[in-house]
């Protein structure tokens, strides 16, 4: 009762094409492909644009820690300049 059998897929296809015919048929389904195409290209451009506006925060931690003098390096060069005396 709860699944159709294959006679009522066919009849019901039958029903279909006699209603709408081949036609529209045709065309909804260009029109359901390109809706779904253009769909997945906006989730494709949505993650694109996702990834490029996190990319530029990372660049400028690496730039922030890389331009900062490291404290090490002072404590040594103190050192040397005490030895040179």
């Amino acid at each position: 009762m709860g699944s159709f059998s294959i006679w009522h897929w066919a009849i019901l296809l039958v029903v279909v094409l006699l209603v709408f015919g081949t036609a529209k048929l045709k065309n909804a389904g260009k029109d359901l492909g390109s809706a779904v195409k253009g769909f997945k290209d906006a989730v494709k451009d949505g993650e694109k644009e996702a990834k490029e506006n996190a990319q530029p925060q990372n660049l400028e931690n690496k730039q922030q820690e890389t331009t900062a003098a490291p404290k090490d390096s002072t404590v040594v060069d103190e050192q040397k300049n005490s030895r040179v005396d």
